[in-house]
């Protein structure tokens, strides 16, 4: 439902509370009192049985007595009767229940379900159960159990957890921190995170969004509205419980290497979200990002009265993978007079610095052009106080801003509680920290949400035009082994299937017994060639725990000899494994070559994950990989081999020239390929694969399919898709070729590398038809404009672009975007003046219709300008009703309703 009744929910003109009582210490009795000391101006209505009277004010028995239809209803009784007040909180009118009980359990059998089935009967927004409830402090209202309300302010607190929230709001109390809403979900019979992410990422009286969840329970669309509000505002998020273990055993080596941790933190990467790890470092960005907007660059220059705590900070900004800037000369020469020492960052101005000092410091540092921000540290002294500091720092600044310069971000430190200096601060907008640790962190916080943001709208390579899956091949691999009940592929059948993904694998022969496994290494042992010998058993995923790896073999009485005692070693280890033979491979001299590992693993909130990572058989001790969420492209495959340590080891050194870093991005990409069409594959692993500069070769792979359970027909798409993925894939369904008056057009679903079409397109297009599109003469497109036209998130839009067949020059596109119920969409279209007339605005346009359809959109609207006639023309043709704006005589609203 997103965000449906949301406004009600935060902007209730009464309140009734059910469960109120007069004894101290009870919940209904808190909530109460909450909301007479929040001032809230509506009507606060106690409901309950047991009195007629509390506090001297009317009690009423139920809901029904009510004098008024109360928009908000706070429930605080025992579990059982929750789901009867619920649908009597629907039949009385309500718009939304928050419900503060707790132990409600889990599933449709329990009050929780019970309770979750009667809001939706009604239309009802459903809060909780295990809230603390919400509070809206622009708008007085504090319908919480904290123990402070809280202050008005631009940052909006969701949290699962009522506890986080607390200790949030008391910290906040305790800065004079203030909110536009907080929110607590609990175990989220209805109202979800994902719901009140996109509620505040359109709230115009939020900045930021700090978020605490313990776990995803729908993860596509925590991700779409994640991806959504993080392109409009910093979303800050700590996930409680990350080290608890996974809930199934892993069978490989990629899939032990995907803990949920780390599969939270990819998730977190991929939506654009700033994740922290504690407490104090969500306190430390709140504290920046409400002083604090993004700004450009990374480069920090630290100023400290003392050369220790200077140091402090610089360890601190080193360890944490910051940057630190530089000094130029001419800024050295000029801060001179108060720098001791020869240290160009940090800044040593002395521990007998005076406040002036500091001013002398900052004005030069904030001019040089060689650093990106500032921190000032200031230890209290004889010679210089906190306020004395706090004013020259704040003086410095000032100066500087008004002086026409940039506004620099400039980050404090005074050691020591002192409010005067505090309010100094924060009346010049200066973010003041109590530790080094905590300004540098606070940088960094800022730094990594703008990087974050950056790496959102970047623009992609394309793909090779030779990666071309034989999907069909793959898909018969998997179906006969299933058929045959196998869980393993055998090695010839894990080489075909990478095959049939373009991926190199070493040939390998398989032979059924030790005889038959000397015969066939006899060729390559002639040829010089050493042989590996390794044991193929569908009981076990490791050989190399039983010994069932041998390397480096140069006769054929050695792989005799291997064989047998792998035989003997298994009956020892593992009596009950069959063994079905042994594989058989020539062995490939490592030289240059990195040892890596890549693969699939299966997480059960986000589906399929992408592992990268030092490879060999001491993976998970090493613990050197990150992870990806599919669909992947090479901008995104790039960026995560770059997030290893043995990135490092991939760029040239000493006389070892760099390995194919391309090749190995786009193995990435291949497997990300394969767990969208092959959901059957549950966990994947080629180790090691072998790169260096002439490409890369996969030595050994598993892969562990199992039959793909069908959890019912996916809106998105035509055909069904892979349920489990988190993030939606592109919709090749959706390709089309058509023919317009003789003229072969291909229409798709636009890519995110689509970028420079786009370009191109509005770089040769009539500026006539940029103004009856945009409303407005438009010279400029910029890569932020451009990556929002072509970075979609299929969940909520959709723009088809329309090719010329025979030279894939652009012709036009139309593009629709989903509000966050997905009940409307608002539709643009733009089509090159010289093709008008064959019919390829319509042809779009009922394409884009056909896809709202598909997903389920009532409504398609837009703005079109009224001396747009041939468009208006498609619009009336296409059964849309036109209608006049009633502020801009210029502009015609179109709408349909789809059938």
């Amino acid at each position: 439902m997103s965000t449906y009744g949301f406004a009600a929910m935060l902007a209730p003109r009464s309140v009734a509370v059910v469960g109120a009582g007069e004894r101290d210490g009870s919940v209904g009795r808190a909530v109460i009192d909450a909301l007479r000391a929040g001032g809230f101006a509506g009507a606060i209505r106690p409901v309950n049985r047991k009195y007629q009277t509390i506090d001297g004010e009317p009690c009423f028995a139920n809901l029904a007595e009510l004098p008024e239809k109360p928009d908000l209803v706070l429930i605080a009784t025992p579990p059982d009767t929750v789901p009867g007040i619920v649908d009597e909180a629907g039949a009385s009118g309500a718009a939304a229940v928050i419900v503060l009980s707790a132990h409600l359990g889990r599933g449709e059998a329990e009050p929780i379900g019970a309770a979750r089935r009667a809001a939706r009967r009604h239309g009802l927004r459903l809060l909780g159960p295990d809230s603390i409830g919400l509070a809206v402090p622009g708008a007085r209202l504090n319908a919480t159990l904290l123990a402070h309300p809280p202050r008005p302010g631009d940052l909006a607190l969701v949290t699962q957890s009522g506890t986080v929230a607390s200790a949030i709001a008391a910290w906040a109390h305790r800065r004079e921190v203030g909110f536009s809403a907080i929110l607590t979900t609990g175990r989220s019979a209805d109202v979800d995170v994902a719901d009140a992410l996109d509620h505040f990422a359109a709230d115009l009286h939020t900045r930021a969004i700090l978020l605490s969840l313990h776990r995803v329970d729908d993860a596509r669309k925590f991700l779409s509205a994640a991806r959504a509000a993080a392109r409009v505002k910093p979303v800050v998020v700590l996930r409680t419980g990350r080290h608890q273990a996974p809930e199934t055993e892993p069978q490989t080596h990629t899939g032990a290497l995907a803990r949920p941790d780390a599969v939270y933190a990819a998730a977190f990467r991929r939506a654009g979200l700033l994740a922290v790890d504690t407490l104090d470092e969500m306190f430390s960005a709140a504290e920046t990002l409400r002083r604090q907007r993004p700004f450009p660059g990374n480069r920090l220059m630290i100023v400290a009265n003392g050369r220790g705590i200077g140091a402090l900070a610089a360890d601190r900004l080193a360890e944490r993978g910051g940057t630190a800037a530089d000094a130029t000369p001419e800024t050295l020469e000029a801060i001179a007079p108060v720098r001791h020492g020869t240290s160009k960052n940090p800044i040593d101005l002395g521990v007998d610095a005076e406040a002036r000092d500091y001013a002398a410091a900052l004005g030069p540092l904030l001019a040089c052009r060689g650093n990106d921000a500032l921190l000032a540290i200031h230890v209290p002294t004889a010679r210089a106080g906190a306020r004395q500091t706090a004013e020259a720092v704040a003086g410095a600044v000032g100066e500087a801003r008004r002086g026409g310069d940039r506004k620099k971000p400039v980050f404090a430190v005074s050691v020591g509680e002192d409010a005067e200096a505090a309010a100094i601060y924060a009346k010049a907008g200066i973010p003041l920290f109590a530790t080094d640790s905590d300004a540098v962190d606070g940088f960094l916080h800022v730094v990594r949400y703008r990087e974050a943001q950056e790496n959102l709208m970047r623009t992609p390579a394309s793909l090779p035009p030779a990666f071309k899956p034989d999907v069909e091949t793959a898909r018969s691999i998997v179906a006969g082994a299933l058929a045959a009940g196998q869980s393993w592929l055998d090695p010839l059948s894990v080489k075909a299937l990478l095959a049939a993904y373009a991926i190199p694998m070493q040939p390998c022969l398989l032979a059924p017994d030790g005889t038959s496994a000397a015969e066939a290494a006899w060729p390559m042992i002639a040829r010089g060639e050493p042989v590996a010998l390794k044991l193929v058993s569908p009981d076990v995923v490791h050989k190399s725990d039983v010994g069932g790896v041998r390397l480096g073999l140069t006769s054929e009485a050695d792989v005799r000899e291997a064989a047998a005692r792998m035989v003997a070693r298994v009956r020892t280890l593992r009596p009950e494994a069959r063994i079905t033979g042994f594989a058989v491979q020539a062995m490939v001299p490592r030289g240059n070559r990195r040892e890596l590992i890549v693969g699939l693993a299966e997480d059960p909130t986000f589906g399929p994950v992408v592992v990268f990572g030092t490879g060999g058989t001491a993976v998970e001790v090493i613990d050197d990989r990150s992870l990806g969420l599919p669909p992947l492209d090479l901008r995104l495959a790039a960026d995560q081999i770059f997030r290893t340590r043995v990135s490092r080891r991939l760029a040239a050194y000493r006389d070892v020239p760099a390995a194919d870093f391309d090749a190995i991005a786009l193995v990435l990409v291949q497997l990300a390929q394969i767990a969208a069409d092959l959901p059957e594959v549950r966990e994947l692993d080629i180790n090691p694969l072998l790169a260096d500069a002439d490409g890369v070769l996969g030595l050994d792979g598993r892969i562990r399919v199992e039959r793909a359970s069908t959890l019912g027909r996916d809106v998105f798409h035509v055909k069904q898709f892979p349920s489990r993925f988190a993030i939606r894939p592109y919709p090749v369904a959706w390709e089309r070729t058509m023919t317009l008056k003789g003229r072969a057009i291909r229409v798709r679903p636009v890519r995110p590398e689509d970028e420079g079409l786009f370009a191109a397109f509005f770089a040769e297009i009539d500026p006539e038809d940029v103004r009856l599109r945009f409303f407005t003469p438009m010279k400029h497109f910029s890569h932020a404009f451009l990556a929002r036209l072509t970075q979609l998130d299929y969940s909520r839009a959709i723009a088809f672009v329309a090719l010329d067949a025979a030279d894939d020059t652009m012709l036009g596109a139309v593009r629709l975007h989903a509000d966050a119920n997905h009940e409307s969409g608002e539709f643009a279209i733009l089509v090159r003046s010289d093709i008008k007339g064959v019919g390829l605005g319509y042809a779009l346009m009922r394409m884009m219709l056909d896809w709202a359809k598909a997903e389920g959109i009532a409504r398609v609207e837009g703005s079109v300008l009224a001396e747009n006639r041939a468009m208006l023309a498609v619009c009336r043709r296409l059964g849309f009703e036109t209608k006049g704006s009633w502020d801009d005589a210029s502009i015609v609203n179109v709408t349909k309703r789809n059938q």
